[in-house]
C-alpha cells in the first residue's frame, strides 16, 4: 500500500477517537475532538497532493479517498445532531447525496470503471470542512467560558451561544447546498451509469 493510500486509512482510524472525544464529555473535549478533526481532514489533503506528485494515483484511492471523507463527515454531522448543534433535515440531505453518489460509483465500478471526485464534489468537502471546524471553534470557545477560563458574564455566554449556534448553522446550511449541487450534478454527468443500475 503506497503512502496516499496509507494517509487514507490512517483517515478512517482517527474517525472513532474524534467520536469518542465528541461525545465523552470530559474538560476541552471539543478541542481533542477539533484537533483529531483537523488531522484527518489534513491527510485528505495530503494524499491527494502526494498521489498527484509522485503519480501515485490507484483505483483503491479514488474509491477510498471520498469514501473516508464521507465517513469523517458524516460522522461528525450525526454527532452534531445528538449535541443538538446541527439540524437533522440537513444530515438527511448529505445523506441522501452521499448514498446516490456512492451506489453510483459501486454499479460503475461493477462494471469496471472507476469515476473519481470531480470539482463541485471538491468544493462540497472544502465548504463542509470550513463549516465543521467553525462549530468545533465556537463551541471550545463556548466550553472555555463555560469553565471560567475565559470570564465573560453569564448572560453574555448565553447571547454568544445563541448566535454562534446560528452562524454554525448557516455554514453548515452552505455546505448542504453546495452537497445537494455536486449531487445532482455528479447524477447529470453520470446518467449512463444510472440507466446500467
Amino acid at each position: 500500500m503506497n503512502t496516499p493510500n496509507k494517509l487514507t486509512v490512517l483517515r478512517i482510524c482517527l474517525v472513532p477517537f474524534m467520536v469518542a472525544a465528541l461525545l465523552i464529555n470530559f474538560p476541552h473535549h471539543y478541542l481533542v475532538a477539533g484537533l483529531l478533526f483537523g488531522a484527518a481532514s489534513l491527510t485528505d489533503y495530503f494524499d491527494g497532493k502526494i498521489a498527484r506528485e509522485r503519480h501515485l494515483i490507484t483505483d483503491f484511492g479514488k474509491f477510498a479517498d471520498p469514501l473516508a471523507d464521507k465517513i469523517l463527515v458524516i460522522s461528525v454531522l450525526v454527532c452534531f445532531v445528538f449535541l443538538k448543534l446541527c439540524d437533522p433535515v440537513l444530515v438527511i440531505i448529505v445523506l441522501f447525496r452521499e448514498f446516490a453518489v456512492t451506489s453510483i460509483r459501486l454499479v460503475s465500478a461493477a462494471n469496471g470503471t472507476v469515476i473519481a471526485a470531480n470539482m463541485w464534489g471538491k468544493v462540497k468537502t472544502v465548504t463542509q470542512i470550513i463549516a465543521l471546524v467553525a462549530v468545533f471553534v465556537f463551541q471550545y470557545f463556548l466550553e472555555l467560558c463555560n469553565l471560567s477560563v475565559i470570564p465573560i458574564p453569564a448572560d453574555i455566554v448565553s447571547t454568544l451561544t445563541f448566535w454562534l449556534f446560528v452562524a454554525g448553522e448557516v455554514l453548515m446550511w452552505i455546505s448542504g447546498f453546495f452537497a445537494a449541487i455536486s449531487g445532482i450534478i455528479y447524477i447529470k454527468d453520470n446518467r449512463k451509469a444510472i440507466k446500467d443500475m
